[in-house]
């Protein structure tokens, strides 16, 4: 997780609102809230639990970055009070759980610095990473192989970007890393390379490019204008409703008053 961006989020977040106060008989005082999967909302989730402890110091509130997949499991079979999932549900996953979209996420492809190439069409992606285009001359950069990075299967953000690029099961990845960080580290030390990644985990050590001359930000991925982008969605069964401390989280992470710890995690928030 990016610290400093964390700590700069939670400093600004002393004040919360007071309909979000519970008497003590809310919850028993050795209460917990448990959550599990994607590691693409990891910092989004830390902000947003950090700031819960702080004003719920009586709960106790855990994250395990499984994935998108294995957090929808873990709910479904009752090993977490809330997943986490960095893609859609299946329409099968759909028939026993539901999906609130706490925020929505840019998925960014991004290069090494030194690559000449700022910009490709949706189109141009999906030539890339399917293996119709090989070398980066074709697309407006150097004579040079193109080297495709991506997650694993299993990956929301792997889900995310094969579904908006049309390139499920289709992909000719070079590596297939475990975490985004892996990914950013590895474009950036390989001119050749490239990946995606969450718009929130983006550093200097790669270059975004614009998809179809659209930069992704705030404004472009709320509007649509930007077209990578997917939910991150908090999953829960539809049958058991949440009770105690993780329906107290669930209503503080969906009120408004926490839009600007969202925002500041560097994705674009549901609730306004």
């Amino acid at each position: 997780m990016k610290l400093s961006k964390l700590f700069a989020v939670l400093s600004s977040a002393a004040v919360f609102s007071s309909a979000l106060a519970l008497s003590a008989n809310a919850y028993a005082s050795d209460d917990s809230v448990s959550t599990e999967g994607s590691s693409s909302m990891e910092l989004v989730i830390g902000v947003l639990g950090e700031a819960f402890m702080e004003t719920h110091d009586d709960i106790s509130f855990t994250y395990n970055p499984t994935g998108s997949g294995a957090g929808i499991n873990a709910v479904a079979e009752g090993r977490c009070d809330i997943g986490l999932s960095s893609r859609a549900l299946t329409a099968n996953e759909q028939q026993n759980l539901k999906g609130d979209v706490v925020a929505i996420d840019g998925i960014v492809v991004v290069v090494n610095p030194q690559n000449p190439v700022k910009n490709l069409s949706l189109a141009q992606i999906k030539d890339v990473y399917t293996g119709k285009v090989t070398n980066w001359k074709d697309v407006g950069g150097n004579d040079h192989p193109i080297v495709l990075i991506g997650r694993e299967a299993g990956s929301g953000t792997r889900d995310g970007f094969e579904s908006v690029t049309d390139t499920s099961d289709a992909c000719k990845y070079r590596q297939e890393l475990t975490s985004t960080g892996d990914v950013i580290t590895t474009v950036g030390q390989n001119v050749n390379a490239i990946g995606y990644a969450s718009l929130s985990a983006l550093s200097d050590k790669v270059h975004a490019i614009t998809v179809e001359g659209v930069t992704a930000s705030e404004d472009t991925i709320r509007d649509g204008s930007y077209k990578l982008q997917r939910p991150f969605l908090l999953v829960t069964p539809k049958d058991k409703p949440l009770e105690g401390a993780a329906k107290v989280f669930m209503d503080f992470a969906m009120s408004p008053e926490q839009a600007h710890l969202v925002e500041g995690a560097g994705v674009v928030p549901m609730a306004k």
